[in-house]
């Protein structure tokens, strides 16, 4: 099987931040509407969503504040476990993976570093 008979789309867009407030303030007045906020492990989350375009902000203290800012481009799948499979197959360097509480029955994902060490994230939302 291939990642392409698991992927139906772009799932989101990270975006780190240094004051989330400001920043759902910016996306807000371009149209965006907040479909999810929470705290996770002393981070502020909010997920925006414009038409398709879903965009995940983090307070993080650590955004670069420059251009290239964008931390991940996370892509929706329908197994998570068997695109790992795939990536593994691949030898893929996945460089992170886990769980996480978000929305209704929270999220699993994997991420791998692409040739330019862009983060590419394959994520099953429940």
């Amino acid at each position: 099987m291939a990642f392409s008979k698991l992927a139906t789309g772009l799932q989101h867009i990270g975006v780190p931040t240094n004051d989330i407030e400001a920043t759902v303030s910016f996306y807000t007045a371009l149209g965006f509407e907040v479909i999810f906020r929470t705290n996770n492990n002393g981070e502020e989350v909010a997920f925006l969503q414009l038409g398709d375009l879903v965009i995940e902000t983090y307070q993080n203290g650590k955004a670069a504040g420059a251009a290239g800012a964008v931390d991940h481009i996370a892509i929706n799948v329908t197994d998570v476990d068997e695109a790992r499979r795939i990536a593994e197959e691949m030898k893929l360097e996945i460089i992170e993976e886990g769980s996480l509480p978000f929305f209704e029955r929270g999220v699993k994902y994997f991420t791998v570093l692409g040739p330019n060490r862009e983060k590419l994230e394959f994520n099953q939302r429940f």
